[in-house]
């Protein structure tokens, strides 16, 4: 009792840091956290099934992070610094309007937010982490070289526009083959991050061992380090390379992206004989598609009701990533049970499965209930994305119809303004953490002082209050620049009065961006790890495409009695504080959506398989405390 009790203590103290917030991955839990009851667990695998360690396995640890974290420093600065100012360069370069360029960064950015689905299934069932990386990252540097010969080559892009030609109207749109070039290098960028964002988190991940000491710590190092730098690149992105675009040459500002990519690609190969390869053991999709269909194959099949549960249930040996965190069988979803139920010639006498379309292993009927379950709250995320996409496109034309001079030599470029979100993240984070945490954790009783369904809801209010604040300051914008009239149609007013909606974004991403990367990875299994940063991603790629849909829907259903529409060409014109009140009255509907969805929620349930000293269950609560 002693030993399982010490050994108890060592798995509750293994933490995996994410950001500034911890949690447990390696304890190992019986019950479902918060609302579960002794009777949902009706079937454990029997101790002595538990794979055994033979050889020891030596990744490549510290020693392979210059190389990765360097390569991932280089390339994010590179794809973020070629594309966080992009809405100012459709709308000065490209002579897009307001409306049109809104549209080109949503689809895209969409498109760019689903790749990377597709590329953990490639990356898991066929090819391994490494050679989809390396792949992507030569399919980013092809994108990248596209755009930069965009800007480069006068025949790649329109003609340059006069300030008074600028505010006729008259400025030259790109001709097809112009734009089809620019959508070329879009779509290499596409390939390239739908490749690297699924896969380049984990791949730092398989460099540790998870199952010592040493590598736990390795692992809560990887990922400070890993939001640290993202931190800085996304600053030095919105500042640095930002005001060389606006203020220095177009054609540098994409340039050197493009060699910063160069440079990622050399240091990603330069590690190459360090690194700790993991072998694609099988997409975890094949295994959900495999449980849904044949749940739907065994729908008449009859399940166990004495109890006696013994041989009923496939439950085949763990092996690799599973073995690190197995799933139990649970009553909720039940019809899904019946995937797993053995039915005569379904098994060999090894013990493997005649078909996999036939018969499904606990594991992988349970894998599917952790996705069924998480996409409800995962729904809730898309109109939160939906407000913080307005950074990047409405909040920059409200940026440059303001005055951005900071001294009589240096203008705020239009497409900074985000770093405000960034610098407010960045101090909140160690404040939340160090201060706030504690002093909840007084009253909640709560490891981490909220859950983190809790923290999602928070960033959820944020980011409606966001667009509330927007949509003041737009009006106090608009009336100031209508009642001084000017050729540019600037308003006399100072930039600065668009932080408190960046600020309040902000907070929403701290909140609820974190706390969704942890909540995924708290509830979904080692095998799904890859999934679990897919599900972000994903949220993003609604959010865009709802963007769209609502952008064009305002745009062609708000022009009445000969007024123009909100989301007109000319800001000053038209009504963008309500298009903001309506992402706002969206964010509190969704509010009183997840609240619902998150009282019902029920935590998964697994526990550590391959343990030296198994068998006993350590019960995890939804805060993440044993």
């Amino acid at each position: 009792m002693a030993e399982a009790e010490e050994t108890k203590k060592q798995l509750s103290s293994s933490w995996l840091c994410l950001s500034a917030k911890c949690f447990p991955i390696t304890t190992s839990y019986s019950k479902s956290a918060g609302n579960s009851s002794d009777d949902d667990e009706i079937y454990h695998s029997a101790a002595d099934n538990l794979p055994k360690q033979t050889t020891p396995r030596k990744p490549g640890g510290w020693r392979s992070m210059p190389y990765i974290i360097g390569n991932e420093t280089f390339e994010r600065l590179a794809t973020v610094g070629l594309l966080a100012n992009f809405n100012v360069f459709l709308m000065t370069q490209f002579h897009m309007d307001q409306v049109y360029a809104s549209n080109v960064i949503n689809i895209w950015s969409g498109i760019s937010n689903f790749a990377p689905l597709l590329g953990a299934y490639i990356s898991d069932a066929y090819v391994g982490r490494f050679r989809t990386i390396a792949f992507s990252s030569f399919a980013v540097l092809l994108g990248m070289v596209c755009l930069t010969l965009v800007v480069s080559v006068p025949g790649l892009h329109p003609p340059k526009c006069t300030d008074q030609e600028a505010n006729l109207s008259q400025c030259v749109g790109p001709t097809g083959s112009q734009f089809g070039m620019l959508i070329l290098g879009l779509g290499f960028l596409t390939i390239g991050t739908g490749g690297i964002r699924p896969c380049s988190l984990p791949f730092g991940l398989d460099q540790f061992d998870p199952t010592t000491d040493k590598g736990r710590r390795g692992i809560t190092s990887f990922f400070n380090w890993y939001y640290v730098t993202f931190t800085i690149v996304l600053i030095i992105a919105l500042t640095v390379v930002i005001y060389i675009q606006d203020s220095v040459s177009w054609i540098l500002g994409f340039a050197l992206p493009t060699g910063f990519m160069a440079i990622s690609m050399v240091l990603f190969f330069v590690g190459m004989r360090i690194y700790v390869y993991i072998k694609p053991e099988g997409s975890v999709f094949s295994g959900i598609a495999q449980g849904l269909v044949v749940a739907y194959k065994k729908r008449k099949v009859k399940l166990p009701t004495d109890g006696n549960v013994q041989g009923v249930y496939y439950d085949p040996p763990p092996v690799g990533a599973s073995a690190l965190s197995r799933l139990v069988l649970t009553n909720e979803l039940s019809f899904l049970n019946k995937a797993a139920v053995i039915l005569d010639g379904e098994v060999k006498p090894d013990g493997s499965k005649v078909n996999p379309w036939t018969l499904c292993s606990i594991q992988q009927i349970e894998e599917v209930k952790c996705l069924i379950n998480v996409i409800p709250v995962w729904a809730s995320g898309i109109i939160c994305f939906l407000a913080m996409t307005q950074q990047g496109t409405f909040t920059v034309s409200q940026a440059l119809k303001m005055d951005r001079q900071l001294n009589p030599h240096f203008k705020i470029p239009a497409g900074s303004l985000a770093v405000i979100s960034m610098i407010t993240i960045g101090l909140w984070i160690p404040l939340y953490d160090r201060v706030v945490v504690p002093s909840v954790r007084k009253i909640t009783k709560i490891e981490g002082g909220i859950t983190y369904l809790q923290r999602i809801g928070i960033g959820i209010f944020f980011s409606a209050l966001s667009m509330v604040a927007a949509g003041i300051f737009e009006k106090m914008r608009r009336d100031s620049a209508l009642a001084h009239p000017n050729p540019d149609g600037i308003a006399p007013i100072s930039v600065f009065w668009l932080a408190p909606q960046l600020i309040l974004m902000g907070f929403a991403e701290a909140f609820n961006i974190i706390g969704q990367i942890e909540f995924y990875y708290k509830e979904f299994p080692d095998t799904m790890r890859s999934l679990a940063v897919s599900l972000v991603f994903i949220t993003g790629s609604g959010a865009n495409y709802l963007s769209t849909l609502v952008v064009n829907i305002v745009h062609s259903t708000t022009a009445k009695n000969g007024k123009p529409d909100w989301l007109t060409k000319d800001i000053n014109v038209g009504r963008v504080d309500y298009f903001y009140y309506l992402i706002a009255f969206m964010g509190a509907l969704n509010l009183a959506y997840f609240l619902v969805v998150s009282r019902r929620y029920r935590y998964k349930r697994a526990r550590m398989v391959g343990d030296e000293k198994p068998g006993f269950d350590v019960e995890l609560a939804a805060d993440g405390k044993p």
